[in-house]
C-alpha cells in the first residue's frame, strides 16, 4: 500500500516536474525583466512628447476625429448596433469575448440583416473566448453570408500557442468610421448573469474617423490573414482627409487631432509595445497618472514608478474592481500587490456598483488612452492588443468623467485594512495566482 502511494507521488512529481520545465522554462518565463528608467523624459505638453513615445513603443502616428464617447454598457451595445445598421458596403469587426444571451442574439441579427443586404462582413471572433457560443450561432451567421474566422484555435502541433489570443475590440464600418473600446459581446455587461453583480459594467468605447481607419483596417487585416491566408488590400481607402484641425487657440495646437495607435502584438522574446507604452507614459507624468484596470497585476517595476511618481507629486490614483469581479481568485492575487502601493501614498480604489472593464489611463488632463489592454502580464506578454492615444479633448474629458464617476462609487483601500486580509484567499490563494498569472 505504502509503495504504491509513493509510486504514485513520484508518477506526480514527474508530471509536474515536465509542466515546469516545458511550460516555463523553455518557453523562457523565468527570463530577466526589461526595468524601464529614463533620463530626461519629455513633458506631456512638449511636442516632441508624442512622437518620443510612439518611436519607442512601435506605435503608429496618425490623424483622426473621436466624434462619441460612451461610458455606459447599455449605451455601447445600441452605438454598435446602430454603426452596423449604417454599413452599405463592409463591415469588419474583430472580439475576444462572447457569450449566449440577448447581446450575442441582437448582434447576431443585425449583421444577418445587412449581410442579406449584400454588405460585405468579415467577423475575427477569439476561439477561446467564444467557446461557449453554440455551432448553431456560426451556422447561423455563416449561412447568411458571413464570413468568420476563428483566431488561433487549438492546434496539437504547437498546443503552447495557445494560450495566445486576441483581446481587441474593433469595429470598422465602411472603411469610414470605427468603434474602439473594451466590451465583450455578452450579457455580463448588463448585471444580469452573476448572483454578486447585478449592476451594469463599467466600460467605455469611443467612435473614430479620419485617416486612422486606414491603420485599423491594416490591423484588422493582420488577424484575418493569419486566420485565412489572404488579405483584402482593396478594402484600404488612403483618402486625404481634411479633417479641419481645431483648438488652434490651445497649447496643443494640432496635436489634437493627431493619434496614437498601439496594436499590441504577443511578444516573442522581452518586448512588449503594450507595457512599455504604459510604463513610459508613466514615467513622463508630472502632475496626473490616473490608471483603470480591472485586471490589476503590477510587477516590481511598474509598483517602484509609480510609488516614485506619487512621491514626486504627482496625484497617482488606481481604479480597479472589487470582490464582484469577474474572476475572483485574479482578485485576490491583485489584492496581494496593494500593500507597496499604499505604503508609498498611491491611492487605489475598488469599483462597488458592479465590475468594472474599463481599460484608461489618463497623463496630466492632456493625455488619455483606452482600448482592450488590462494593466496584467496577460495583456502585456500574451495578448493581441488595441490602444487607442490622444489629446483631444472629447477623449480626454470622456475618460476624466469615467474616472471621476468609477472613484465617486468606490471604497478606497488602506494600508491597515490591507494588512488584515484573509491568509487563506490573498496570502495563499493570490500567490499561487500570481505565480501563474505572471509566468503563463
Amino acid at each position: 500500500m505504502i509503495q504504491s502511494i509513493l509510486w504514485w507521488v513520484f508518477v506526480a512529481f514527474l508530471i509536474l516536474s515536465l509542466i515546469i520545465f516545458i511550460g516555463f522554462y523553455l518557453r523562457g518565463a523565468f527570463r530577466d525583466r526589461i526595468r524601464y528608467k529614463v533620463k530626461h523624459a519629455p513633458r506631456p505638453e512638449e511636442p516632441q512628447f508624442p512622437y518620443t513615445l510612439a518611436s519607442i513603443t512601435n506605435s503608429f502616428i496618425t490623424d483622426g476625429i473621436i466624434t462619441d464617447f460612451w461610458n455606459e454598457a447599455a449605451e455601447i451595445q445600441r452605438a454598435r448596433l446602430d454603426a452596423i445598421s449604417k454599413a452599405r458596403h463592409t463591415i469588419d469587426f474583430e472580439t475576444f469575448f462572447m457569450t449566449p444571451g440577448k447581446r450575442a442574439d441582437d448582434f447576431a441579427a443585425a449583421l444577418a440583416e445587412k449581410a442579406a443586404e449584400g454588405v460585405e462582413i468579415r467577423l475575427v471572433v477569439d476561439h477561446y473566448g467564444t467557446k461557449d457560443i453554440s455551432d448553431q450561432y456560426w451556422k447561423r451567421l455563416l449561412g447568411a453570408g458571413v464570413k468568420v474566422s476563428f483566431f488561433n484555435s487549438f492546434k496539437w502541433r504547437a498546443p503552447l500557442d495557445y494560450a495566445g489570443r486576441t483581446h481587441r475590440k474593433l469595429l470598422l464600418i465602411d472603411g469610414e468610421f470605427g468603434l474602439v473600446g473594451g466590451a465583450g459581446i455578452s450579457d455580463l455587461w448588463d448585471g444580469i448573469e452573476k448572483k454578486d453583480d447585478t449592476q451594469p459594467w463599467l466600460d467605455v468605447e469611443m467612435r473614430i474617423e479620419g485617416e486612422i481607419i486606414s491603420i485599423l483596417e491594416g490591423v484588422f487585416s493582420q488577424h484575418w490573414t493569419f486566420g485565412n491566408g489572404t488579405a483584402d488590400l482593396s478594402r484600404f481607402k488612403f483618402r486625404n482627409f481634411n479633417l479641419n484641425r481645431k483648438h488652434e487657440d490651445n497649447n496643443q495646437g494640432n496635436q489634437h487631432n493627431l493619434m496614437l495607435v498601439v496594436p499590441g502584438a504577443n511578444p516573442r522574446i522581452r518586448f512588449s509595445p503594450i507595457q512599455a507604452f504604459k510604463y513610459n507614459s508613466i514615467l513622463c507624468a508630472r502632475k496626473r497618472i490616473w490608471l483603470a484596470s480591472p485586471y490589476f497585476l503590477p510587477d516590481d517595476n511598474s509598483i517602484d514608478l509609480l510609488v516614485a511618481a506619487k512621491q514626486d507629486g504627482v496625484d497617482v490614483r488606481i481604479l480597479t474592481t472589487s470582490i464582484r469581479s469577474d474572476k475572483k481568485a485574479v482578485y485576490y492575487a491583485s489584492y496581494e500587490h496593494y500593500g507597496k502601493l499604499l505604503k508609498g501614498g498611491v491611492a487605489i480604489y475598488e469599483f462597488q456598483p458592479s465590475m468594472t472593464h474599463a481599460k484608461l489611463l489618463l497623463i496630466d488632463d492632456i493625455w488619455a488612452t483606452t482600448g482592450s489592454a488590462n494593466f496584467d502580464p496577460r495583456s502585456f506578454s500574451h495578448n493581441e492588443e488595441l490602444d487607442i492615444c490622444s489629446a483631444q479633448p472629447k477623449l480626454v474629458e470622456g475618460v476624466r468623467a469615467t474616472f471621476e464617476k468609477g472613484f465617486a462609487q468606490s471604497h478606497i483601500i488602506t494600508y491597515a485594512k490591507w494588512k488584515q486580509r484573509s491568509l487563506i484567499k490573498h496570502r495563499l490563494l493570490g500567490n499561487l495566482v500570481d505565480f501563474f498569472q505572471w509566468q503563463l
